[in-house]
């Protein structure tokens, strides 16, 4: 059916007209860094490029498909909810709205006892912040220096300057960044009491995954509570599981007034996001409920596909298989920082959520080059790019974890060999052939593990560019 749908003479052709008609320098770049994916079929925790080569995503789109590509389980629940649902009408109460409403008030930290539903995360952001602001009657928010909690009006003015100049949205009288870790630093920003919230990830992801220090976040909320400021936490990357815990803020003792989720929670099938806010935030749902009006907010077949994902995520056996699996991939990946210390210098993990530190200052991006060539897709941190961003899923099963980890240390090794003999500055070389860089040892086996058979290559048909 998709090939009858979109067709395209050629993959070259396709990324011409992705230049020309959606986004040429993000089409550019990947080009540019060696990794020219367009995927095609998805399942599990593979995807595939229109030719058919395999990847093991380890990117997941940020934990969109923390459950896997096309879960079953919700594929089948949605599937069957469009005999009966479609989006529905955002001014009306709604059976599937409500149900997931309490589902996830019931999962949720102590004290969340509202939801307000979003169709992304950067809309759920925004909600955030009109809801403190509206809650505290202040307007200034503090956020974290290199942080990302989307590009919608509100929350790019939150992230790295970067993305906020760009669109005039850097507002340093309404937003304040502080560094990361450094609790003088937060008490200073909140001292003058003019603060409605302090938004954080428990781990920023596009900043690297830094670990927050031991009673960092404990200090940050107490701080919120002493000068009258709102603790929003986004969850949007870190919940659902990926630390172990339904939502890596409670690891933390911590009762947010405001937790923002999106992404995964609904099993990548259906966009939704939710914001759960506290009663003594949640005023303007009283007030007046037409306040924030979202038409596809909420919508139903989004909210059933998040039910069912939110079910599959509670589990009891779903948090221990993450357990297992956590430690599996860490006692692995640390083998293989043993083997090049100077080159893989670092790992940062709490649970599935796991930062790569390298030894070059856009090691990260070589990493991940290699990685794409031997089969697994994993992504730079775009505000840190010695630090790779590995976010493997919570249904991984041993064999696969063995294969990930046999081919993330062969390109490990290439990537060490590629980043000695790069330029300093700017995007990765465009590097040679596996077993030609200049200087390296020489051909290295691919892994044992082979991929599976495939589709085959793309191929012409009547003109047209078919599978």
């Amino acid at each position: 059916m998709a090939e009858e749908l979109i067709a395209f003479p050629s993959k070259a052709e396709m990324l011409d007209r992705s230049r020309q008609f959606w986004n040429p320098d993000k089409t550019q770049f990947w080009m540019d860094s060696g990794v020219p994916l367009v995927i095609d079929r998805r399942e599990g925790y593979f995807i595939y490029d229109v030719g058919g080569k395999r990847l093991i995503d380890v990117h997941l789109n940020g934990g969109t498909y923390n459950l896997g590509h096309r879960n079953p389980e919700v594929a089948a629940a949605v599937t069957a909810a469009m005999q009966r649902f479609d989006i529905g009408n955002h001014h009306f109460p709604s059976l599937a709205r409500t149900a997931l409403a309490e589902a996830l008030v019931n999962t949720a930290p102590p004290g969340l006892t509202k939801v307000v539903f979003g169709s992304g995360g950067g809309e759920a952001i925004d909600i955030a912040l009109k809801t403190a602001r509206h809650a505290t009657k202040k307007r200034r928010i503090v956020s974290i220096a290199k942080a990302y909690h989307g590009h919608t009006g509100l929350a790019v003015a939150t992230g790295d300057d970067r993305f906020s100049t760009l669109f005039l949205a850097d507002r340093p009288d309404e937003f304040t960044h502080v560094p990361f870790n450094d609790l003088a630093a937060m008490e200073d920003a909140l001292r003058g009491r003019d603060v409605a919230a302090v938004i954080m990830e428990t781990i920023p992801a596009t900043y690297g995954f830094p670990l927050p220090a031991p009673g960092y976040l404990e200090g940050t909320k107490k701080l919120c509570e002493r000068y009258g400021a709102l603790y929003i936490a986004d969850e949007v990357q870190t919940g659902l599981m990926r630390t172990g815990e339904l939502w890596a803020i409670t690891k933390h003792g911590i009762a947010p007034d405001i937790l923002v989720t999106g992404k995964g929670i609904s099993g990548g099938m259906y966009p939704v996001s939710a914001v759960l806010v506290s009663e003594a935030a949640a005023g303007w749902l009283s007030e007046d409920g037409f306040a924030h009006m979202s038409t596809f907010g909420g919508a139903e077949l989004g909210c059933i596909a998040a039910l069912k994902t939110l079910e599959i995520t509670c589990r009891p056996e779903i948090r221990s298989l993450v357990f297992y699996i956590a430690d599996v991939l860490g006692r692995g990946l640390r083998r293989i920082q043993s083997a090049y210390p100077d080159w893989f210098t670092g790992i940062r993990q709490d649970g599935l959520v796991m930062g790569l530190e390298f030894g070059h200052p856009q090691g990260a991006k070589f990493v991940m080059k290699r990685l794409y060539e031997h089969g697994v897709w994993a992504i730079f941190s775009t505000l840190d790019p010695r630090v790779l961003q590995f976010k493997p899923g919570l249904l991984l099963t041993p064999d696969l974890c063995a294969e990930l980890l046999d081919r993330a240390e062969v390109a490990i090794a290439a990537a060490r060999d590629d980043a000695g003999s790069a330029r300093p500055g700017g995007r990765p070389p465009a590097l040679p052939a596996r077993g030609t860089t200049p200087g390296a040892p020489g051909p290295r086996e691919s892994p044992a593990r082979r991929d599976p058979p495939s589709a085959g290559p793309a191929s012409p048909a009547n003109g047209r560019w078919v599978r």
